[in-house]
């Protein structure tokens, strides 16, 4: 018991102070501490803890992925393929290709071509394979073939959950993106369910930007403007922005797609002063913009967002050097939007929103007031009993605690979570915890007293008996925690990760700790009798 080596008792003592100089930005008015900032060298990092939604107000909005877009998008872009394939195999067909809601079909009448296009076709189904849970693949679509010639494809359950959970991942990115150029703080985005997006903005009271920046999706699109006389079924009439209430007749084929695009930024037309958002493609689409501008000179080149015709410029001459603008009588506002969403990609399905609600700074304050309340109250009444209890051993049980709290927050801060309501009352919950431990070691003690032992061997064999006990409490907790944080989501995860904190450090303030302090206090004050 007394044999303490120096180097774990530095060790607790560095920690600890570690953890106060951590935690001391937090406690600092946000004033203060950018004054600080100022002061120290750019290489000392000065974080302060992270509030949630909860504690100093924000927006909350729950997305959902537009299954019937998902389904759509699978169909339309199955449509291209196949016609695609049909030009390469200069085979005909009867009535055009037909789009059902499911799937799409076309007629080859003729066996001989049927059979020179039907590989290709297959190909093509099982080409488009949806992963499943496990790396299994399965084929996105069904494809059925008749005598008479009628082809058929059908989209498969699988294909259409495996497309929405591919959905789901990648707009999680492309709302990170966007909510960040927004300039905002620590914002939470996480998936919900199988087809549900979460996404809470601390500090951010005005939601109608936000639900325009997160509804928008922005997929951006240059085609050409149909001509006169051509094939109705290549060509589809879509809103036009510049004339209000008409159609504008546009091809279906894409010549350029947005996300060739590496940047966006608003700016304003030098002749009209108008705000207009200057774009510049990869090296990809810049060169596709070129050849698409050099042969069509003359033609009229529309630029398509979300299936509505922004801006229909007449292409004067080629466009080689990769950057161009678009103009559609737009606001400042409207533009900057614009170069955000184009710069942050677009979102590869449609997303609705089912939920949303604002949380004041004022409730959040309320929260965080509470919260205090039940801290304070809760350490107070925890440090009474230890004191009332076990005298001087309380003292130490209470020391220990104090820096179990600063760990707790101190993790927090370097993990960069998100302090929540829910979180605040984990970490009430392990300072309980963690007083637990001591009890356990000092009722030990008193046994091993009352059994005859000297006042170190009952000090040493409290400690070490009590250990096991102390550890299999924990790891039972903090397996729980696990789960909670693995399957819950939001509030839950939050008073997870504060619980699991408090566990790993319950094992530093309760036993080291603990047992450091009554170490040094044996060596140096040598008592006859035990405090307890």
């Amino acid at each position: 018991m007394l044999r303490y080596a120096t180097w774990k008792i530095v060790s607790i003592l560095a920690m600890t102070a570690f953890a106060i100089l951590v935690i001391a930005p937090s406690l600092l008015s946000p004033e203060s501490r950018d004054a600080l900032i100022a002061h120290l060298p750019r290489w000392i990092p000065v974080r302060s803890i992270v509030l949630g939604l909860d504690l100093q107000g924000g927006s909350h909005v729950l997305l959902e992925v537009d299954s019937p877009s998902v389904t759509k998008t699978l169909i339309d872009n199955l449509r291209d393929s196949i016609r695609r394939i049909l030009r390469e195999e200069k085979v005909s067909i009867t009535g055009g290709i037909g789009v059902q809601p499911r799937g799409v079909q076309l007629r080859v009448p003729d066996a001989t071509e049927r059979a020179k296009v039907m590989p290709k076709l297959r190909e093509l189904a099982s080409s488009a394979a949806a992963g499943l849970p496990g790396g299994s693949r399965v084929p996105a679509f069904d494809v059925t073939e008749s005598d008479s010639g009628l082809i058929q494809f059908t989209v498969t359950e699988a294909g259409i959950n495996a497309k929405i959970r591919r959905a789901v991942e990648q707009s999680i990115e492309v709302l990170r993106r966007r909510v960040d150029a927004l300039g905002t703080t620590e914002p939470n985005i996480q998936r919900q369910g199988d087809d549900r997006i979460l996404v809470e903005v601390p500090g951010l009271q005005d939601t109608s930007k936000l639900k325009e920046i997160l509804g928008t999706t922005a997929k951006l699109e240059f085609r050409l403007v149909g001509e006169t006389g051509a094939d109705s079924s290549d060509v589809e009439q879509l809103d036009d922005s510049e004339r209000p209430g008409s159609k504008l007749p546009v091809e279906k084929r894409v010549m350029v797609q947005g996300e060739d695009l590496v940047d966006a930024q608003p700016g304003f037309d030098s002749r009209t002063q108008e705000p207009i958002v200057n774009f510049r493609f990869n090296i990809r689409g810049g060169q596709r913009f070129g050849e698409v501008t050099s042969e069509n000179v003359g033609r009229p080149f529309a630029i398509v967002l979300d299936g509505k015709v922004i801006s229909a410029p007449r292409i004067l001459g080629p466009i080689t050097g990769g950057s161009g603008q678009i103009s559609g009588r737009f606001t400042v506002e409207q533009a900057n939007n614009l170069a955000i969403l184009l710069r942050a990609g677009a979102l590869p399905a449609k997303l609705t929103i089912v939920e949303e609600r604002t949380v004041g700074p004022g409730l959040g304050q309320d929260s965080i007031d509470a919260g205090k309340r039940a801290a304070y109250v809760g350490a107070g009444l925890v440090a009474f009993y230890m004191l009332i209890t076990y005298g001087t051993f309380g003292v130490f049980a209470n020391i220990a605690l104090l820096v179990h709290i600063a760990f707790i927050f101190a993790g927090l801060i370097l993990l960069g979570a998100t302090l929540t309501l829910p979180g605040i009352a984990g970490i009430v919950l392990t300072i309980g915890m963690a007083v637990d431990s001591n009890v356990l070691i000092y009722e030990r003690i008193r046994e091993e007293a009352h059994m005859g032992r000297s006042i170190l061997s009952a000090l040493d064999a409290g400690f070490n008996r009590a250990f096991a006990t102390i550890v299999d409490s924990n790891v039972t907790m903090f397996v729980a925690a696990a789960i909670l944080y693995f399957l819950g989501s939001g509030p839950v995860r939050g008073f997870a990760v504060s619980l699991a904190l408090g566990i790993l450090t319950t094992i530093v303030t309760a036993v080291t700790m603990t047992r450091m302090m009554i170490t040094l206090w044996y060596r140096y004050r040598r008592p006859t009798r035990l405090p307890i």
